[in-house]
């Protein structure tokens, strides 16, 4: 089944500044949804933001929002993002600790759409027993916590083992441009979150249409 590309503009690449303009910026250009990191400095090197600055933009744009969840314990946080307007909630297996289809049915009960995320070097097999329960998987094509990093080709086969078994969405994050979005697509990736391409092109339209337009490489 031919999936429709999602360009997920990720706004930790935006001007923090000028955040609401920058959200506008996008919801321009053709944006489907908007990806928020969300680092608290524990599970990952980086600390970025929380749910107040969700619940700000959820009052500013009609595209849905996808917290996430780079942070330790994410149970704690489920309710409070759910709050602030995040519409997709994903958290990360490794900080799950043994508690991901806890954590995954309290994103669902909450009447919120539940994504599970994994780091390069964690193996499928770490949630095959979660992928009737998610809407949506992460895969990371880099090390999670600082942007402008460079895509990790190692992930490839991943993508490509994982749309295999998996029918909901595969969303890629890390590295994204229009030649590496190409290689994510061509194995079954449909949800793009893209950063610094997006953000620093002159032409942000532009910039989404060619990831939306990705050939197979």
């Amino acid at each position: 089944m031919k999936r429709r590309i999602k360009v997920a503009p990720s706004v930790i690449a935006a001007d923090q500044a000028r955040l609401g303009e920058e959200v506008k910026r996008m919801e321009k250009a053709g944006a489907d949804l908007l990806h928020i990191d969300v680092m608290d400095g524990h599970f990952v090197p980086n600390i970025t933001i929380g749910p107040d600055v969700v619940r700000a933009l959820d009052k500013i744009t009609d595209l849905p929002l996808d917290a996430h969840l780079m942070i330790a314990e994410p149970q704690k946080y489920i309710r409070a993002f759910s709050q602030a307007g995040a519409d997709y909630i994903t958290v990360h297996i490794e900080a799950c600790e043994g508690r991901a289809r806890e954590v995954i049915s309290q994103i669902k009960a909450l009447g919120k759409a539940a994504g599970i995320s994994l780091n390069p070097s964690t193996p499928l097999s770490a949630i095959k027993g979660l992928l009737k329960e998610v809407d949506l998987v992460l895969v990371m094509t880099v090390e999670p916590g600082f942007c402008g990093q460079k895509f990790m080709l190692s992930v490839i086969p991943k993508i490509k083992s994982l749309r295999k078994v998996f029918k909901g969405d595969i969303g890629v994050d890390g590295g994204i441009d229009q030649d590496t979005a190409g290689y994510a697509v061509s194995c079954g990736a449909n949800i793009l979150a893209c950063g610094s391409y997006i953000f620093r092109a002159k032409d942000p339209r532009r910039a989404i249409q060619n990831l939306k337009k990705c050939q197979k490489k």
